[in-house]
């Protein structure tokens, strides 16, 4: 099931989203480029410095502190790509779902949620292997905490997916809790059968989809009490669908 688009519409211009997008592309062409430049080698040197590698993280935190440049690698991971297909497949669910979420919590606050969604997941990830020497890049566990804020506050907006059936195909419109929800659980399957797997061999950081969704899920629903608790009426924040 790959969702494609919803039926969501948004009062304003998706300027963060937009800019998160743009940077994304930019960070993508810059590492071309270097392969280009330098070849393979300046590549995997230049992932090594600015995505997360949890053993340096935790070493660093045990010996220096938290104001390292390891820590500033949990933001700058999030706007690099092992390929075009990990890019755009990114750039897809971030496109379909950041746009309401930004519209609903506002500019600063979306871009505040979606960097802290990023660490929460790179975080997660490093709980769970901490002794890890590969890095962790990519969106994904940003836009993991985009669709947990998105299934608090649309449950039921219809997604326009794609759905496989054998050697067939039928696009469905499905309600978010459904594609989302099935995302997630897909999620902790495979992390599940990755414990006690070794750290040492690259793959697909899943740990920090699951937790990056969790984060979104609590963000989202804590936003939408708290706005609650002020009395305000129907909201933003409201879950609608």
């Amino acid at each position: 099931m790959i969702p494609l688009r919803d039926a969501n519409p948004t009062r304003r211009t998706p300027i963060v989203t937009i800019g998160l997008v743009a940077a994304c592309l930019v960070a993508f062409a810059w590492e071309l480029g270097l392969q280009v430049s330098g070849g393979d080698a300046s590549l995997e040197s230049f992932i090594a410095t600015w995505g997360v590698v949890p053993a340096d993280v935790t070493s660093a935190w045990a010996t220096v502190g938290v104001l390292t440049m390891e820590t500033a690698t949990l933001i700058t991971s999030q706007f690099l790509h092992g390929g075009w297909l990990h890019l755009l497949g990114n750039l897809l669910f971030l496109w379909i779902f950041a746009n309401n979420i930004e519209d609903d919590l506002g500019r600063p606050a979306f871009l505040t949620f979606y960097l802290g969604g990023g660490v929460a997941a790179a975080l997660t990830q490093i709980a769970i292997d901490p002794t890890s020497t590969v890095p962790m890049i990519g969106a994904s566990g940003a836009i993991a905490a985009v669709l947990g804020g998105y299934i608090v506050l649309y449950p039921r907006a219809r997604i326009t997916s794609l759905v496989f059936l054998g050697f067939f195909y039928q696009l469905i419109d499905v309600p978010a809790v459904v594609v989302l929800g099935f995302w997630f659980v897909l999620q902790l399957i495979d992390g599940i059968a990755s414990l006690g797997l070794s750290g040492t061999q690259g793959g697909v950081a899943v740990f920090a989809h699951i937790g990056g969704f969790i984060y979104g899920l609590v963000a989202a629903r804590l936003l939408v009490l708290l706005r609650h608790r002020r009395g305000a009426g129907p909201t933003a924040l409201t879950p609608v669908g």
